[in-house]
């Protein structure tokens, strides 16, 4: 973007005034020949909206959408025209407003594009990287890391200063020897490996996080906490909310027990707890649940919407408690001492008072807590035994946990309602159509194929590596909706993938959500078809999506029972894809 001032929307076009450089954003990079904007003919461009310029990847992206990217309209509009504006400097993420032209009073000052101040960042990014690499007028060695995993990086103080609040404190101890001799700090609690990429970024404001596994993403969020790198501290946890959702779910007890230990993760914080309160068992169920501190186990177990019944609530606790005194008391209960109930009280005392024990049946409670009575302060345990005996003289003070009934919303769809989702959401869920859904789905759309294109390629570029997908097809020429739905990641390895969670479904009116078949998988190591040339498929030929261009008659789709129950089709046979739509399922919480 080397020549931006005025910038104007012409029915499908984002132009440069002056030099009439165009956005293009189908090669994810600018040309001076490209129409660019607005993603198809299927939304408007909107007054207010926000894109972001993401300098490390030269594109234009939706904010709050990130592959809603910058794309040409297919028609022209009379509406009046939008201008984009530069609000925010510098950075990774530079920050555009989407106005209409007539918005702006005074256009030739309004709409006058700011980045043409920094059209000279990337080289000075560059250069600043090569003098990290030169070895000839650094001014102090970094030591980093504990033996035997130790490495000295070479760096200069004046950046060093102004880029870390607390290398400056650092620094600010250890100043240039007069002897001529180099300064030198040490840092043993960071990773070599993980400071080289922090100090790349200190020098080039540079970082790529979609290389690296979410082990070494925690280290680098750790590591920027250390080193008071606020605006990192953000962009990394942005980045796993936005972009990681599912590695947060497989390492829920990795991440949540680091964001609690360091308050500057509230955002990454909030995000496991209300994942963890919706779905609890995706951290009780971990193998490493009884190694969380007290602390985190307290501040899920005392949330008002925790969804889990409080006589497994009791039993977690328990079974943390004893863990915590791991050989020490006996495996069965019968066996405990007076000594063995004092130590697992005193494990368990700041618990205690978090577990709604009023909640309880006399059977729950006869059976599960009752052994343990002498766990309990004398008085909960007096006043529980006068509560089961006699419901109506309530000696407690418990509060039932009343999960919060949520709508669902509104679905980007041009196939289904929310009906629809409704429904698919239980199935999701292995609840009853006549089950009360208390924290529905939201779906987010990924891909729809008269939008994206209807060759597998392309749904395996925007899907692949996406879990908990929803797949929706129209068929032609007919009411009918067929679809399915995968727990697991997309994947293009050309083989099956094994699950037990998945299931095809089928509306044979998309008018009448009633009338419909559920078929979940039967012979769980053919529940995904990975194949690169297919679309998304299910089974051994249960639900082919297949073709180069599958909305075409020149290729065709396919139903044929075999690894799932039952056939969701009245007759087996091939059908054409009038269209379909890939959805991310996303918890909709409180």
């Amino acid at each position: 973007m080397v020549d931006a001032q005025l910038w104007y929307f012409d029915g499908g076009f984002i132009i440069n005034k002056r030099s009439e450089l165009v956005l293009d954003v189908c090669r994810w990079k600018f040309e001076n020949y490209t129409k660019i904007i607005q993603y198809h003919k299927y939304i408007e461009p909107s007054n207010g909206q926000e894109w972001v310029y993401n300098y490390e990847d030269n594109i234009i992206i939706l904010k709050f959408n990130r592959k809603f990217v910058l794309d040409v309209a297919e028609g022209k509009t009379d509406d009046n025209t939008p201008i984009i504006l530069f609000e925010k400097h510098g950075g990774e993420n530079q920050q555009f407003i989407l106005q209409k032209w007539n918005d702006s009073l005074v256009i030739e000052n309004a709409a006058t594009n700011i980045i043409d101040n920094y059209r000279f960042l990337p080289k000075l990014s560059q250069n600043f990287l090569e003098i990290l690499n030169d070895d000839e007028y650094y001014d102090i060695n970094i030591e980093v890391g504990n033996d035997p995993r130790v490495k000295t990086f070479h760096a200069h103080m004046a950046i060093l200063n102004y880029r870390s609040p607390y290398l400056r404190r650092k620094l600010s101890t250890n100043k240039k020897n007069n002897d001529g001799t180099l300064a030198r700090i040490e840092l043993p609690n960071i990773l070599p490996e993980i400071f080289e990429i922090i100090l790349r970024y200190i020098y080039g404001g540079r970082l790529s996080l979609k290389e690296y596994d979410i082990t070494n993403i925690i280290e680098l969020l750790v590591t920027a906490n250390e080193l008071n790198l606020q605006e990192l501290i953000t962009y990394i946890q942005s980045f796993l909310i936005e972009n990681r959702a599912d590695c947060i779910e497989q390492n829920l007890d990795l991440i949540y027990r680091t964001c609690f230990e360091n308050d500057s993760f509230l955002d990454l914080q909030k995000y496991c707890k209300d994942l963890i309160s919706n779905e609890p068992d995706k951290l009780f169920g971990s193998p490493n649940f009884t190694l969380i501190p007290e602390k985190l186990l307290i501040s899920v177990i005392q949330h008002n919407n925790l969804q889990m019944s409080e006589i497994q609530v009791w039993e977690h606790v328990l079974k943390w408690g004893i863990a915590q005194n791991s050989g020490k008391l006996p495996s069965n209960i019968e066996d405990y001492s007076k000594e063995d109930f004092s130590t697992l009280k005193s494990t368990l005392q700041q618990c205690i008072p978090h577990i709604r024990f009023y909640n309880l049946t006399s059977k729950e409670f006869a059976e599960k807590v009752f052994p343990y009575k002498k766990v309990l302060p004398k008085e909960l345990c007096k006043n529980l035994l006068l509560t089961l005996l006699n419901p109506d003289d309530r000696k407690g003070e418990s509060k039932p946990r009343i999960p919060k009934n949520i709508e669902s919303r509104d679905i980007d769809s041009n196939i289904i309602t929310s009906q629809h989702v409704n429904i698919i959401s239980k199935w999701v869920d292995r609840l009853e159509t006549t089950d009360e859904l208390t924290y529905p789905y939201e779906f987010k759309l990924l891909f729809r194929g008269s939008r994206d294109g209807f060759c597998p390629d392309k749904f395996h570029e925007i899907c692949d590596l996406r879990s908990r997908t929803v797949t929706i097809v129209k068929v032609k020429d007919s009411n009918e909706i067929l679809g399915g739905y995968n727990p697991l990641e997309w994947k293009s390895i050309n083989r099956y993938s094994t699950t037990k969670d998945s299931f095809i479904f089928s509306f044979n009116n998309k008018d009448r959500n009633e009338d419909y078949i559920l078929s979940r998988i039967k012979d769980y190591q053919y529940a995904i078809d990975n194949r690169s040339h297919y679309g998304p498929s299910f089974g051994n030929g249960d639900l082919i999506i297949w073709g180069l261009d599958i909305n075409t008659f020149d290729n065709y789709c396919n139903v044929h029972k075999n690894s799932y129950e039952k056939s969701i089709r009245e007759t087996e046979d091939r059908f054409f894809v009038e269209e379909y739509e890939v959805f991310r399922l996303m918890k909709i919480f409180s």
